[in-house]
């Protein structure tokens, strides 16, 4: 009996430990059950007093609160500051139950390109003969007939020197320009080889526009001239791969659409290019990647005397694929508005003499649906 006496005692306390382990447990679960209940009255009953505007409203019970419950425990503070946080996280929700009449605060931004289309639509051919002759008179009947007139505003002289010469802007005041000159909000891209005449970014930067000048010649990077920003970069139709050894040396050219997000721009008001026969190819890779959207007035000095960087085939279907360079212009509410042609250049096209073309055009377009 003296041996068992010792083992019954122990079973007794671990028995009312093992009680009081339960009693604890269960009393912890009632007081998270109450708590949580208390918690969820005091969260869903003020709820309907913040409909609408749930921050603003938020503020004012702040303030009640603190005039009626100065005395009162920190657990009310507590309270509070959960009810607002329920508030923001329910306020969707109630919204779309409520159908809340007033209309959003901000509209949604647009989208900066379209969708990348992978090819450009071809014209079908001038004639049935498809011939050099046929293509060239086709295309040169285009690009020398404007199809928008431009009026200018005749109380503007320093913007009248601006439509004179090889290089003009449309000042028609049916489009924006004017009136974005005028608020301050006109931006314009150059884009140039070398020494490349800017008779009319110093007529625009005068005017009050921001003047971006790209030259890849420049020894700086960045540099800031007669209200004019010059930059040691160039637009190509394709980003240089740094991965292959060859592209490096090139890393000073890239697309419009990628120049465009590192400048953080959105719309240019006039881009103005002279590519020295590259222009074909950066015009194809702005109608693809639908970076036109975001121009207001296109600048280019066209150059025939052959077909132009990575332009192959026949003369036929290099004429051909000119046109419908142009044409993809008009679809995108381009329409021209200005013709120049330099009678010191020679008269070739594509190596010959046709139709006595001259070798180099500048034309301008306006983009009669853009809403800067």
């Amino acid at each position: 009996m003296s041996c068992a006496q010792p083992w019954m005692t122990m079973g007794r306390e671990r028995l009312t430990q093992g009680l009081l382990l339960r009693l604890g447990i269960l009393l912890t679960a009632v007081c998270v059950s109450v708590h949580v209940y208390l918690e969820t009255g005091w969260q869903a009953k003020p709820a309907p007093l913040a409909l609408g505007h749930p921050t603003q409203s938020s503020g004012k019970w702040g303030k009640h609160s603190r005039a009626k419950t100065a005395g009162e425990p920190e657990r009310n503070t507590k309270m509070r500051i959960s009810y607002v946080r329920t508030l923001k996280r329910e306020g969707p929700a109630r919204k779309k139950d409520e159908e809340d009449p007033s209309p959003p605060c901000c509209p949604p931004l647009r989208p900066h390109r379209k969708t990348p289309r992978w090819h450009i639509d071809l014209q079908p051919w001038a004639g049935g003969s498809r011939s050099l002759e046929e293509e060239a008179r086709r295309f040169l009947n285009y690009i020398t007939t404007p199809q928008v007139s431009c009026a200018s505003l005749p109380d503007d002289e320093p913007l009248q020197e601006g439509t004179k010469g090889a290089w003009t802007v449309c000042l028609d005041p049916k489009y924006s320009l004017t009136q974005r000159i005028q608020s301050k909000h006109c931006r314009v891209y150059s884009f140039g080889l070398g020494a490349d005449e800017r008779f009319l970014e110093y007529i625009l930067a005068r005017s009050g526009c921001e003047v971006h000048c790209f030259d890849p010649s420049l020894r700086q990077p960045h540099l800031q001239l007669a209200e004019m920003w010059l930059h040691r970069l160039s637009v190509d139709w394709r980003d240089p791969n740094p991965a292959i050894v060859g592209q490096r040396q090139y890393t000073n050219t890239k697309k419009l659409a990628t120049i465009l997000n590192d400048f953080g721009h959105r719309q240019v008001d006039v881009l103005k290019a002279d590519m020295e026969s590259a222009e074909w190819k950066i015009l194809e890779n702005l109608i693809l990647e639908g970076v036109l959207d975001s121009v207001g007035q296109l600048l280019l000095e066209l150059h025939l005397h052959w077909a132009g960087f990575e332009v192959g085939g026949d003369d036929p279907s290099v004429v051909r694929y000119w046109f419908s360079l142009l044409k993809e212009l008009e679809r995108a509410n381009f329409r021209l508005f200005h013709v120049h042609s330099d009678p010191a250049k020679p008269h070739l096209f594509l190596h010959k003499n046709v139709l006595n073309a001259s070798s180099a055009y500048t034309l301008g377009w306006v983009n009669t649906l853009w809403k800067p």
